[in-house]
């Protein structure tokens, strides 16, 4: 499910501006964690709505995805991964500097812009 993104992303958002761990999975979990449950109920009642059928293999498949949504979204996505990270603490957020230079730096907030135009205005 995509909706892993949401969860993590603001955590990592927190985590870049303030540098607490604990801070970050807390705002995380309570600005992202509506979309999860959000995500994961309307699936929830999607597969639900397909128990209705006559066939019985569609209702098996619907029951087993529907299981599937509940496990991945409110167990694994809600409790398991931030009480891992809340166990790792700082070390969740280690990058190794060989695999930082590998990866592409992608700043969907624009926050380097931002220094660049405070760094020219302080320049002038």
């Amino acid at each position: 499910m995509d909706y892993e993104i949401f969860l993590v992303s603001k955590m990592r958002e927190v985590y870049a501006h303030t540098g607490d761990y604990k801070k970050a999975i807390l705002h995380g979990m309570r600005d992202s964690g509506k979309v999860v449950t959000a995500a994961g109920l309307i699936m929830m009642a999607v597969f639900i709505g397909f128990m209705m059928a006559p066939d019985a293999m569609i209702k098996v498949v619907a029951m087993s995805l529907d299981f599937g949504v509940f496990f991945d979204a409110f167990i694994v996505r809600m409790t398991i991964v931030p009480a891992v990270m809340a166990l790792m603490g700082k070390s969740a957020w280690y990058l190794p500097k060989w695999l930082d230079k590998i990866l592409p730096n992608i700043d969907i907030e624009g926050e380097s812009i931002m220094h660049e135009i405070e760094k020219k205005k302080g320049k002038a």
